[in-house]
């Protein structure tokens, strides 16, 4: 019998069709089923409203492309796949619109697609939950539109209007990475929660990792009390005694779900960039779920609201950072930074609002540390090896803290599932790209999810194979960004790998994971998209 799920379906794959009969785009047909014309039949549906990111959830990629009605965007825009991409000086518009019209050979044309507008949401914006699908919707538009126009960057107008140039070549890459922030910029600052790379807001509320134009005591501060470049801390002993402490947690019961790793991992945060009273300070706790539900952005008409919750965990926060020990994050940057004058705001940087910044930092590492464990499960083999490294690591005194090859494990599960999937920033002047020039403003968008796990680039895309980042060259590998390159690389990248692996090692140590939810098939593609609100790991004793 026919569910309506799979009529459902039948209707959006022939919607899919019709837009590529207009548009011209290749789309994989179904075996066996008839290629409808486009007409007034195959109108699309309006596209879902987008919502909000699940409270201290990590951020969804992006569902892919939507289908917008012909003309949807630009009245004046003919959706024929006849329309010439190519235009004549005489019929090229003056001025910024020039941008949107191509110029010189097709291999370095950029080419404006209506019908890609939802590669993303708006910079900054919190990302709904979505289905699956989307994900690989879109990166079969990114493929297709390479295929079509070469590895040239590409214009494509998003469903509000907004245009983006959209990287399709490693080259490319490279020189996003290391334009500096005159030329390449966030622009409006941008957030992100854990440990990817994104520009912090004014009141200093983003992650750890930031590109934005920092005074230099702040970068030398974070480069410092981070230990930026370091495989291991300084002072990795007192923070590897806390995870293995606050690790029992994720152990008490057989069974291991998101809610159990965030509580074991943000006492241990609390820990490390506070010291031990604040482990226990759940009203502290509370106040930092309801900045990173609101993005540390105050919006709206809850600005009066969030203002307080932030004062308040400032208030807090500089209180502990008083009494830290010298073995704490906080007490780092303390001693680093020296007297501050917190009446004026360029008299020094506050090691209190780096330490909430570094607190809002870790929440991506419970996300990570699920989906590590779930590909662990999901590979026997690879869990033996990591549990051995695991116990072998006991004994393996200034040595203690490395763990190579869980680290290897924890960087592959952030390829195949990286905390943000796009990268945005916006030129300050005007730029080139392959010839062709773009004015001051341009939002230029670097798809990182797609390049990371493109086959035609990047061998086993699909498939866990934590063996890869065993290569000498692996880290300076341009496609492969879980912590950014060049100037805006994550200075905590190091600290954040050993400590979800610390984690890890704790679990594996004594336990070993015989069930997960969902079941992923070890040797063919994973899934596009792993929610951890949907992990589940059962533990038994080794």
């Amino acid at each position: 019998m026919r569910t309506v799920q799979g009529a459902a379906l039948d209707g959006l794959k022939a919607r899919v069709r019709a837009l590529a009969e207009r548009t011209g785009l290749p789309v994989r047909s179904t075996r066996g089923a008839p290629r409808p014309h486009a007409g007034p039949a195959a109108r699309p549906r309006p596209t879902e409203r987008a919502g909000r990111a699940p409270r201290g959830g990590a951020p969804l990629a992006d569902p892919g492309p939507a289908v917008p009605p012909p003309g949807a965007g630009d009245p004046g825009r003919r959706t024929s796949v006849k329309e010439p991409l190519r235009r004549t000086s005489a019929d090229r518009p003056a001025g910024p619109a020039a941008a949107l019209a191509p110029s010189g050979p097709p291999a370095a044309a950029p080419t404006v697609l209506a019908t890609l507008g939802a590669l993303l949401t708006a910079a900054g914006r919190p990302r709904p939950r979505r289905r699956p699908g989307g994900v690989r919707a879109s990166a079969a538009a990114l493929r297709a539109l390479r295929a079509r126009h070469g590895d040239a960057p590409a214009l494509v107008r998003t469903r509000s209007g907004q245009t983006l140039l959209v990287l399709l070549d490693p080259q490319d890459l490279r020189r996003f990475y290391a334009e500096p922030v005159s030329v390449l910029a966030a622009d409006p600052p941008q957030k992100c929660r854990g440990l990817s790379t994104h520009e912090p807001g004014r009141d200093a509320d983003g992650p750890g990792c930031a590109r934005g134009e920092q005074r230099p005591e702040r970068r030398r501060m974070s480069a410092d009390v981070l230990a930026a470049g370091l495989p291991v801390h300084p002072a990795a002993g007192p923070i590897l005694n806390v995870v293995a402490e606050e690790a029992r947690h994720l152990t008490a019961t057989g069974t291991l779900e998101l809610v159990r790793a965030r509580h074991a991992v943000n006492r241990a945060a609390r820990r490390i960039v506070l010291g031990d009273p604040a482990a226990d300070d759940d009203e502290l706790a509370g106040w930092l779920t309801q900045l990173r539900a609101e993005d540390g952005r105050l919006r709206g008409g809850r600005t009066r609201a969030a203002r307080s919750v932030h004062d308040k965990a400032r208030a807090r926060v500089r209180e502990y950072v008083r009494h830290a020990g010298d073995d704490t994050l906080a007490g780092r940057a303390a001693r680093h930074a020296g007297p501050v004058d917190t009446t004026d705001p360029d008299g020094g940087v506050d090691p209190a609002d780096e330490a909430r910044l570094w607190l809002l930092a870790m929440d991506a590492v419970p996300d990570t540390l699920l989906r590590t464990l779930l590909l662990l499960g999901a590979h026997p083999c690879e869990q033996d090896a990591a549990a051995a490294e695991a116990a072998a690591e006991v004994a393996a005194g200034r040595a203690r803290g490395e763990l190579p090859r869980l680290r290897a494990c924890v960087r592959e599960s952030l390829r195949l599932y990286p905390v943000v999937p796009d990268l945005i920033r916006v030129t300050r002047g005007e730029t080139e790209w392959r010839g062709v020039r773009h004015p001051a403003g341009t939002a230029v968008l670097l798809p990182a999810a797609f390049h990371q796990r493109d086959p035609e680039r990047v061998p086993a895309a699909h498939v866990f194979v934590p063996g890869r980042w065993k290569n000498p060259g692996a880290d300076r590998d341009i496609r492969m960004a879980p912590f950014s390159h060049g100037g805006g690389r994550c200075p905590g990248d190091q600290l954040g790998l050993m400590i979800t692996a610390a984690f890890c090692a704790e679990v594996l140590r004594g336990h070993r994971i015989t069930g997960t939810r969902p079941v992923l098939d070890p040797v063919g593609p994973l899934p596009v998209t792993l929610d951890p609100r949907g992990v589940r790991l059962t533990l038994t004793r080794r």
